[in-house]
């Protein structure tokens, strides 16, 4: 039987649209800074991928600084500047600000002084949704984007990052996006490109996969994509909830992505749900990809108040527009006879905190 795919959060699969429009720009020979016609050609590409972005994200054109991703265009926002931040964000945030905002049991973050604060708009790992306060200094995007509906120009926030690949684009481009007449400071520098704000030849082919992207996870939302990631994730949840009474689903109380659901089962480490779930066909994950293999309690769960020995058993099921009801039911078929193997195997071993 084939493998089931339900770690969107991490990487979504490259989109066929973009895969289309990558192989496009394959054949723009020239340099988008180079002013003869076969330069020309691809400033004008990149200049349309620029503006396909800047719609889906609901900003202007100029305002979007394509980077290598989001990591980048943290960094890029951030260097430089005392902000504060909460414990759940991701480390891109966290290497670059104060993690002194506070954090309730159900992920929600309280933001006093917006002006000089960052707040996610979804965590990866929980779900969660975050209310983006007007004025906010920087926003993370990355997972909210081509999920649900988003304005940047509505939204009253200065800044936001975003990622090609977390909605079907390639890896390796993101943006940093402005609120106009900000300023920027350039961290990388040597060059011109990108309005003097990110030196270095522009990534065209990248930029125009994401381009591509991001129009098509925009015609997901007119389609009912979310509404249908909705339904198989409370699906799924009904079939934890009924089958594992000790299981915990942070951030079940408070609103979250559609196609994100936090499995916390005390006792069984995530590690070692997620090599039974792949041995059994599953790709999931036990949290964040950027900290995989760290093998440490997730500090997103930390933050809401978890246990040290709780944080470290939990997974992220995350399902994006491909995903079927059939896959999503084997996977929960999977995981309760697995749940069932494990909590047999504790009873007999009499075991207080087992691994596996």
């Amino acid at each position: 039987m084939s493998r089931v795919y339900l770690d969107w959060n991490a990487t979504a699969p490259l989109r066929p649209e973009a895969r289309a429009a990558m192989a496009e720009g394959f054949a723009l020979v020239g340099n988008p800074s180079s002013v003869h016609a076969e330069g020309r050609a691809a400033k004008m590409a990149l200049e349309r991928a620029r503006e396909a972005v800047a719609t889906a994200l609901g900003a202007e054109a100029a305002d979007v600084v394509f980077t290598s991703g989001a990591t980048e265009a943290a960094a890029l926002a951030l260097a430089g500047r005392d902000l504060s931040s909460a414990a759940v964000e991701h480390d891109a945030i966290l290497a670059w600000t104060r993690a002194d905002l506070g954090v309730a049991d159900d992920g929600r973050v309280t933001v006093p002084d917006p002006a000089r604060a960052t707040l996610q708009a979804a965590n990866s790992e929980t779900g969660v949704l975050q209310d983006l306060p007007p004025g906010l200094a920087l926003s993370d995007l990355t997972q909210l984007f081509g999920k649900l509906p988003f304005a940047f120009d509505w939204s009253g926030i200065d800044a936001g990052i975003v990622s090609a690949h977390k909605l079907g684009g390639p890896k390796g481009i993101g943006a940093l996006v402005l609120r106009k007449g900000l300023d920027l400071q350039a961290r990388i520098r040597g060059g011109g490109q990108e309005s003097g704000r990110r030196a270095g030849t522009e990534n065209l082919v990248g930029a125009l996969g994401f381009a591509a992207a991001a129009t098509a996870a925009q015609a997901d939302l007119s389609r009912g994509i979310p509404e249908k990631l909705s339904e198989l994730r409370d699906y799924l949840q009904s079939r934890v909830e009924a089958s594992a009474g000790m299981t915990r689903l942070p951030g079940r109380e408070t609103r979250r992505l559609p196609g994100t659901l936090c499995i916390l089962t005390p006792g069984w480490l995530g590690e070692t749900q997620v090599m039974q779930m792949d041995l059994a066909g599953f790709a999931v994950s036990a949290g964040s990809a950027c900290s995989s293999g760290k093998v440490r309690p997730s500090g997103v769960l930390r933050a809401m108040g978890v246990s040290e020995d709780d944080a470290s058993c939990a997974i992220r099921v995350s399902i994006g527009p491909d995903t079927s009801r059939d896959e999503v039911e084997r996977f929960a078929d999977a995981w309760c006879a697995a749940r069932d193997r494990w909590q047999a195997r504790r009873r007999g071993s009499g075991a207080g905190r087992a691994g596996g």
